[in-house]
């Protein structure tokens, strides 16, 4: 049997593009090699952080800054209208998000941080510490100053994925899973794959076939001898026992890595993109399969950097920490879209991928069914490192 797609990893992206192109007909069939939303999809903090990066208002980033600007106003859209799409909770919250300032020249890059945002349409605020302390009584009397937007926020990573894929098999689409991608090669106008379900081989051949496993995507698509830049990225996030409720927003800083929510049960939980560190296999390369190790020192200076905007956290019991396997690409960007040394095969991989995941496979959605880019991701093309492949004959 030919499918029209075959979607690799049922993760956020893999189950929200089953979801769209089920909907257009398409039926798709989606293997994942665990279970639903067990990788990085289910693993993270939760932020929905829409301000822009720090790196992004460097010299010469200008038009990357109003491209990445215009996807999160795309994204807000997004997430705002999820629950009423998929007729269920899902535990989003977008009551607001603060990225903090603690030092004056914090405080002038939050500055011309927003006056470039207001530029670009994105209406964020300029607060003085006072005006922060208003909206978080409980932050620290040193943090002179925060940006603002009013629809940042949060919601639950351990639901979504589950959402999206009981969506996408109400529309049509065939979801599997314990089910191991063996082999995946081009197969005259199309592809084939081998799969591995409880012991079985099969093979699946299809037109169209996206990679949505995270930090898998580069290994598998060395298999096939293309090279793509995709490195390993482990963190690890905690949470704190339960207090009452105090802190509705999603907290940020504009100079340290941090990132801080309160969840509907009162949990505390912290972030913001400190590196764990990955279990090796026997001959020395990194196993995709194992849980990173957390680092000891790294954990200590997340919750010095959290301890030190919100001194009530110095009360708290730490309950849990853990860590979870991401990617990033050579420019730290997402890589969306079709391979141009292998026709026919997609990827979606790489940073942001909770904040913008939604967003980003009803875009990848729209490229197959379209037969086209959509313009708003083309900053994400993954045409962007053709070069690495130019002497590449896909096997």
């Amino acid at each position: 049997m030919t499918h029209e797609v075959l979607i690799i990893g049922g993760g956020l992206l893999g189950c929200a593009a089953a979801w769209h192109l089920a909907r257009a007909g398409l039926a798709p069939r989606l293997i994942e090699a665990r279970g639903i939303n067990a990788g990085a999809s289910g693993q993270n903090a939760g932020s929905l952080h829409f301000q822009i990066e720090r790196r992004f208002l460097e010299p010469g980033a200008s038009g990357q800054g109003a491209d990445i600007v215009r996807l999160n106003r795309l994204a807000i859209e997004e997430w705002a209208g999820l629950e009423e799409q998929l007729s269920r909770p899902l535990d989003i919250h977008m009551h607001g998000g603060l990225m903090l300032a603690e030092s004056e020249a914090d405080l002038a890059l939050l500055a011309s941080k927003v006056a470039r945002e207001n530029e670009l349409g994105l209406p964020t605020q300029l607060l003085s510490g006072a005006e922060a302390r208003d909206l978080v009584p409980r932050l620290a009397p040193h943090v002179c100053g925060a940006a603002w937007l009013a629809r940042e926020g949060h919601a639950n990573p351990r639901i979504l994925a589950d959402a999206f894929a009981h969506a996408a098999r109400a529309s049509g689409a065939v979801i599997e899973t314990d089910s191991r991608l063996l082999d995946l090669h081009r197969d005259g106008h199309g592809w084939q794959a081998t799969i591995e379900q409880a012991g079985q081989i099969s093979t699946a051949r299809a037109r169209h076939v996206i990679l949505a496993t995270g930090h898998w995507t580069a290994r598998i698509a060395a298999r096939m001898g293309l090279n793509i830049p995709l490195y390993l990225a482990p963190l690890m996030m905690s949470v704190t026992d339960r207090t009452a409720p105090f802190l509705p927003y999603l907290i940020q800083h504009v100079g340290k890595r941090l990132s801080m929510k309160q969840t509907d049960d009162g949990n505390m939980v912290i972030g913001g993109g400190w590196a764990s560190a990955p279990q090796r296999m026997a001959d020395g390369m990194p196993d995709l399969d194992a849980p990173p190790h957390l680092v000891p020192d790294n954990l200590r200076a997340n919750l010095a950097v959290a301890a030190s905007v919100l001194p009530c956290l110095r009360g708290r019991s730490l309950i849990r920490s853990w860590t979870g396997m991401t990617c990033i690409s050579a420019d730290q960007l997402p890589v969306v879209g079709q391979v141009p040394a292998a026709p026919g095969l997609y990827i979606a991989a790489g940073g942001s991928m909770f904040t913008l995941g939604p967003l980003l496979a009803r875009m990848l959605a729209r490229s197959i069914i379209e037969r086209a880019m959509p313009e708003e991701i083309a900053l994400f093309s993954a045409a962007r490192f053709a070069h690495l492949n130019a002497f590449v004959v896909p096997s």
